[in-house]
């Protein structure tokens, strides 16, 4: 009887019969009662974390503007030389750093040496003719007051010559006295003008010798000035023989060897100041309407996985990147395709001195621009067209 009841009954410490048990296995999976406690769990972990994603989305996340088109520069100087010449001496290695003002290359000196020895020997010629002039001169102007002298005297005989023959002329018509006394005086009074008229020829003659003298130092003068010109040129081309860093940086890209003619412009090296280092990164245009300079900036470097860098917005374009290419689009053919549009703008770096080791221009990064500060700013501006409009009607 015992063995039949055993049989019949519930295994000891089964809350469930073999009926109820057969029941539940065939009940579909997402009915059992484990199953549907772990699937309300996590759909109320799934909803939590949707209500979460959308609360900081609406308070934080609409006003972060993320772009991965975006690179490091920084503004490299070219250094090209101002003169052509042989290479002499290059003072740099690839990837040494340099300061404002050191040495880079030299160019031989001496044709340029010589071109100043010979401005300076002109200079010299042109001083000495004018100097050698200004002694003529005074020569010169020495006979011209022996002239002049010379001149009075033959105007003084000239006119004494004259008064005799007015003197003597009645007396001779009234016959006091003979009339071959009267031509005898005639003609020392021609004689003396026209010695007076040669003096003052002589004289004139002087002067007009005295002014092209002083035409003569002029002349020499200006050739004194254009040899002072050439030579203070052929002075900055001494100079330009050494060429010298602009700023502080590194070299890069240096091609200049010693021996190697270059030419004036022809790019010998760069020096990349990479204490200036910036970002240039390229946003779609509907991500810059809330976008303002001074907006901070998070940074991630691709060369530093896991480090966040900070930065700020410096600039704005005043034009998408297509308005400054070569071949500006051109819409008006009638083939025409929206294509979003990106704006390069300009971010400040502000990493410390072990970040910039690392950081070089050309290196990728993706930035993160929080632009709560000009939150309402489009509500703003609808609100002021609006009322500019009104207040057109």
């Amino acid at each position: 009887m015992q063995e039949s009841a055993a049989g019949n009954g519930a295994a000891p410490g089964n809350p469930l019969s073999d009926g109820e048990s057969q029941a539940a296995d065939r009940l579909p999976a997402f009915r059992r009662p484990g199953v549907r406690r772990a699937l309300i769990i996590g759909a109320a972990i799934v909803v939590a974390a949707v209500l979460i994603w959308f609360v900081r989305y609406q308070l934080y996340g609409k006003y972060l503007e993320e772009t991965n088109d975006a690179y490091i520069q920084a503004d490299a100087v070219v250094i090209a030389p101002k003169i052509s010449g042989y290479v002499a001496e290059v003072f740099v290695r690839d990837n040494q750093d340099v300061k404002a003002g050191q040495p880079l290359v030299r160019i031989d000196p001496r044709d340029y040496q010589a071109q100043a020895a010979q401005y300076q020997a002109q200079i010299d010629v042109a001083a000495a003719n004018a100097d050698n002039v200004r002694a003529m001169i005074g020569e010169q102007e020495a006979q011209i007051a022996q002239a002049r002298a010379q001149a009075a005297a033959a105007d003084a005989q000239a006119a004494f010559a004259a008064h005799e023959v007015d003197r003597y002329a009645p007396l001779a018509a009234t016959g006091a006295e003979t009339g071959e006394k009267l031509t005898t005086l005639r003609n020392q009074a021609v004689q003396a003008a026209r010695q007076a008229a040669a003096q003052h020829a002589a004289l004139a003659m002087a002067e007009r010798r005295v002014a092209a003298l002083r035409a003569q130092i002029r002349q020499a003068s200006a050739q004194g000035e254009v040899a002072q010109a050439q030579l203070a040129t052929a002075r900055v081309n001494v100079g330009s023989t050494i060429l010298r860093a602009s700023t502080d940086g590194r070299i890069g890209d240096r091609t200049v060897r010693v021996g190697q003619f270059v030419q004036p412009g022809a790019r010998l090296m760069s020096v990349v100041p990479l204490s200036a280092l910036y970002i240039t990164a390229n946003f779609k245009e509907t991500q810059i309407g809330r976008m303002r300079v001074g907006q901070p900036v998070k940074i991630r470097v691709d060369a530093l996985p896991g480090v966040d860098l900070d930065g700020h917005v410096e600039s704005v374009a005043p034009g998408t990147g297509a308005q400054f290419s070569i071949l500006p689009p051109q819409n008006a053919t009638g083939n025409f395709t929206k294509i979003v549009q990106r704006v390069p703008i300009r971010i400040a770096l502000d990493a410390g001195p072990d970040a910039r080791k690392v950081l070089v221009p050309g290196l990728s990064v993706t930035v993160e621009v929080d632009t709560m500060s000009a939150k309402g700013e489009e509500r703003r501006i609808a609100d002021q067209e609006a009322a500019r409009r009104k207040a057109a009607r």
